[in-house]
């Protein structure tokens, strides 16, 4: 299109602080897009029909198939929506149990014979332990 490298900066950093404010305004709505997966594959299913008609069969006009892309989109962001209607927003739920919890004393000494700890071993053997080769 250009060449002036300002245009091109410019127009790129528009269109990514666009995006970003799009993300944003769409983020606490994306729990409620439960067909949003089938209309996105639906439009890549179109496009690849499109492209293999473009071969030698039919050439599809631009204005088509973005016509025929929009209205993909629409009806399953309108059928999520219109599906998802009086759902309220949901915080995530606090887990049950920890993810991960400290060993007791108990539970390290019934390990000891598998997992020598490194420290006692150290004690029992000497400091250059690591340095020895296992019999």
């Amino acid at each position: 299109m250009t060449d002036e490298p300002f245009l091109v900066f410019t127009a790129n950093a528009f269109a990514l602080l666009g995006l970003r404010a799009m993300y944003f305004l769409l983020a606490d709505l994306i729990h409620r897009f439960v067909h949003l997966k089938t209309g996105l594959a639906l439009v890549l299913m179109w496009v690849g029909l499109k492209m293999l008609l473009k071969v030698d069969v039919v050439h599809v006009p631009t204005t088509v198939s973005l016509a025929v892309i929009t209205t993909i989109l629409t009806v399953s962001v309108v059928a999520s929506l219109r599906a998802t209607r009086g759902q309220q927003r949901r915080a995530p739920a606090a887990p049950s149990a920890a993810l991960f919890r400290t060993a007791t004393p108990e539970q390290m000494a019934e390990l000891e014979p598998l997992w020598p700890r490194r420290g006692r071993r150290d004690e029992r053997e000497g400091a250059d332990a690591d340095l020895r080769v296992p019999r």
